[in-house]
């Protein structure tokens, strides 16, 4: 067996479960509201569905390892529109992939070397797959605490040069899991700088990229900031969507990998390899979807009418805000984050998140520590009822 296996931690919902199992069962007549995981449960657009089935046919054949050329040319007239750039070549630099997940996960495989006493550095918080990634890859993660002075994003200029002169790959997450935080140039361009010094591959995954809050105030993408900040060639940058999010199809498994030409041929010998192609049907469907806007600027609004809901009963109790973007709220926790999900769950049928289940212990502290990550993915009715049942036990245990 690969002996790397034993160095991965329990994932999050693993952890999360164990510790609901010592609260008993909710109290009879509350039903249960999961806000724990960030899954989209908004209705999938009616022209994917249609798209799909549309494309059954494409069952007969073998889909090619570098995608469907027609979701290619989609994804870089899309990434044209959205960041106001240059559509990439749609030969050379998007790859499509299957889902954000699967393809941050083998990007590490891909360029990390294992012998080089290699570091990933990545924020922390931060999405479970970047740990594991460069765990399974030979790396050692590097964890920059997120800064809640700077908006929860990551103080890049904190970490020693001596770590910066190991490091292989930086794990970019904005908008931010589980803050909802945004990059500005400003930090884009210190990581830029490093990147040219230093010689590492960033990679910015922004699959919360279209869940934002104000509709005229989209947020800074990797590539959008490349090119104000003149790497037309996105030299060390690879920026990772999905449209889980974006058009809530997470079952669909589809999002796409664009950037550096000279990195993504690399990783497409090693995706040739991996067996990763899209299924022509999934590809069909993705094209639907990244041609309309009309669905996501919907998902947008329902969520934003989640938020104008839930912080006015939240606020009076919590000091709880709305985040730039994505659809999590990170709030604080009267008490240790772990006593307050499971007394939640126990009292009031809701679950949540603890902060500490999505950090690591880093330079003195863990990041995560009496916070809980709260998914406002649920309808809004459940929201509400949530939060109402939250802030009664805030006032009433806490």
């Amino acid at each position: 067996m690969n002996p790397r296996l034993d160095a991965l931690h329990p994932y999050p919902f693993e952890k999360l479960r164990a510790l609901l199992a010592q609260a008993g069962q909710p109290p009879a007549g509350l039903a249960p509201i999961n806000l724990s995981i960030g899954e989209p449960k908004h209705d999938a657009p009616a022209l994917v569905a249609q798209a799909l089935t549309a494309a059954m046919a494409g069952l007969s054949s073998y889909p090619p390892t570098k995608g469907d050329p027609r979701l290619r040319e989609a994804i870089a007239q899309w990434l044209a529109r959205r960041y106001a750039i240059p559509a990439p070549d749609p030969d050379t630099q998007v790859l499509p992939a299957l889902g954000s997940r699967e393809a941050l996960f083998a990007f590490a495989q891909t360029v990390i070397d294992p012998g080089a006493d290699a570091l990933v550095v990545c924020p922390n918080p931060f999405y479970q797959i970047y740990e594991g990634a460069a765990l399974l890859a030979g790396a050692r993660p590097y964890y920059v605490n997120a800064d809640p002075a700077r908006g929860f994003n990551a103080d890049w200029r904190a970490v020693p040069e001596d770590t910066w002169r190991r490091t292989r790959l930086v794990f970019v997450c904005s908008p931010g899991n589980p803050a909802g935080n945004v990059m500005g140039l400003d930090d884009w361009q210190l990581l830029f700088e490093l990147s040219d010094r230093h010689g590492f591959v960033i990679a910015s995954d922004e699959c919360y990229s279209e869940i934002y809050l104000e509709e005229a105030d989209p947020p800074l993408g990797g590539m959008q900031a490349a090119r104000r900040l003149g790497r037309d060639d996105y030299r060390n940058l690879v920026s990772f969507s999905s449209l889980s999010k974006r058009s809530n199809v997470p079952g669909m498994r589809s999002g796409f990998v664009a950037g550096d030409a000279r990195i993504l041929a690399r990783f497409l010998l090693y995706r040739t390899y991996h067996g990763s192609a899209m299924s022509p049907l999934v590809s069909a469907a993705s094209i639907a979807a990244w041609n309309d806007e009309a669905h996501v600027a919907e998902n947008r609004r329902l969520y934003r009418a989640k938020f104008d809901a839930v912080l006015p009963i939240l606020q009076p109790v919590l000091d709880v805000r709305r985040p730039q973007a994505s659809f999590y709220l990170w709030l604080p926790t009267p008490g240790p984050d772990t006593d307050f999900a499971r007394g939640l769950y126990g009292r009031a049928g809701v679950t949540v998140l603890p902060g500490s289940f999505l950090a690591r212990e880093a330079h003195g502290a863990n990041p995560g520590v009496e916070r809980a990550r709260i998914a406002l993915v649920a309808p809004l009715e459940q929201c509400v009822e949530a939060a109402r049942r939250i802030a009664d036990f805030v006032q009433t245990s806490c």
